[in-house]
């Protein structure tokens, strides 16, 4: 694998470097850089994607027939890596990354043509409506029911752990349109607005204090036969689908070694004592990197697979099973390097709003709240333990 960039490339890379200088605001990167989460707040990160819209790189992962910018394996790399070291804000990944290629891949003509330009141009977003209260892990249990009415479905039900459900206008969802023999049978993906009669969103307060997830209520909501992705009962197809672009088509890895820059720049500073003097901190800081080295090499694998238009397959749980236990070993070893000065932190979203002078200095602010937001990364997107049982079946034949 050749990891040098040629001169087209190399020009690239500037273009890259250029827009980030024009369009990204000092209050996007103070915002982006105390947000714990990998959600921005939709004022920031939806900001962003109509600047990045506007430039034509909306969805650097998509076709280039519905809006993508065609770009190589070494561009998207380039284009990656440029926007973690400049501290962009996130898009909502649940339209770009998520829903977006499913109704590319699955969609009706008149819902590419309706919703694709939607996402592109920050105009919609998105939530996902897939875990419930006893269908988590075992997601195909779910029983959210959508009943056909002539050409509306009905839907009753409960999705939980929804994230920014209180932001979305938005969600696809998986429903129960009929019963099979395997549970996996009889589930329909459906595209719903949120603004529909009966839909009631509950705030659910995390352990970072924050509202980030919501549990959402179905009272009898009517939805268009018209909003269901592909074929009725195919929806555990689609949702799998999409799953593995959650979990496999991002570049996780320049994020981490950022975030982990960060750390050792505090484990370097007078404000921690210098506590990369400890041996421990030292040896830890190299392991993670070395871990986050092999991380991108998988990624750069996944990423000429996807630019051919493969998805990731089983590898996508690699890279999410690797991707968050890196993330909670960075978020980790940050507690450890501030020690007991983390008890002074507020962990409260959005901190980039605070109306008063913290107690902690702003360099150490988010350290606290993402080691508790990322509490959560083995868990949603399917957990550590669903994702050695993919790859144990799927790769190692088990």
């Amino acid at each position: 694998m050749d990891l040098t960039f040629n001169a087209e490339e190399r020009a690239f890379q500037s273009e890259v470097r250029g827009f980030i200088a024009k369009n990204l605001t000092d209050e996007m990167k103070r915002a982006t850089a105390l947000t714990p989460s990998v959600f921005s707040d939709p004022d920031i990160g939806m900001a962003w994607q109509r600047a990045l819209h506007r430039q034509g790189w909306g969805a650097p992962g998509w076709p280039v027939e519905y809006g993508g910018p065609d770009w190589t394996p070494a561009q998207r790399w380039i284009f990656e890596t440029e926007s973690a070291r400049a501290g962009v804000p996130n898009v909502n990944v649940m339209g770009v990354k998520m829903v977006g290629p499913v109704i590319i891949g699955f969609g009706s003509p008149e819902q590419k043509n309706f919703y694709l330009p939607r996402i592109l141009s920050g105009e919609d977003y998105w939530c996902q409506g897939y875990s419930e209260p006893g269908s988590g892990s075992d997601l195909s249990s779910l029983k959210t029911r959508a009943v056909r009415d002539g050409d509306d479905y009905i839907i009753n039900g409960t999705k939980i752990w929804t994230t920014h459900a209180h932001h979305a206008n938005r969600m696809f969802a998986l429903v129960r349109t009929s019963d099979g023999e395997r549970q996996q049978d009889g589930i329909s993906f459906i595209l719903i607005d949120m603004t529909t009669p009966g839909i009631t969103t509950r705030p659910i307060l995390t352990i970072g204090g924050d509202h980030e997830v919501n549990q959402v209520f179905f009272d009898d909501v009517r939805v268009p036969v018209a909003n269901r992705v592909g074929d009725e009962g195919k929806g555990w197809t689609y949702g799998k689908y999409l799953l593995e672009f959650e979990r496999g088509s991002g570049i996780a890895s320049a994020k981490l070694r950022e975030g982990l820059k960060a750390i050792a720049e505090l484990a370097e500073s007078d404000l921690t004592g210098r506590a990369i003097d400890s041996p421990d901190i030292a040896s830890r800081i190299s392991e993670v990197e070395v871990d986050i080295d092999a991380l991108e090499m998988t990624e750069l694998r996944v990423l000429s697979a996807l630019q051919t238009g493969q998805n990731p397959g089983a590898v996508s749980s690699i890279l999410k099973l690797r991707n968050s236990e890196i993330r909670q070993a960075v978020t980790r070893l940050g507690v450890d390097v501030i020690g007991h000065d983390a008890l002074a932190v507020e962990p409260m979203r959005p901190l980039y709003k605070l109306n008063h002078e913290p107690a902690t200095p702003e360099d150490m602010l988010t350290v606290v709240p993402e080691y508790l937001n990322g509490r959560a990364y083995t868990i949603f997107g399917g957990t550590s333990e669903i994702q050695r049982d993919i790859i144990a079946k799927m790769m190692l034949g088990i």
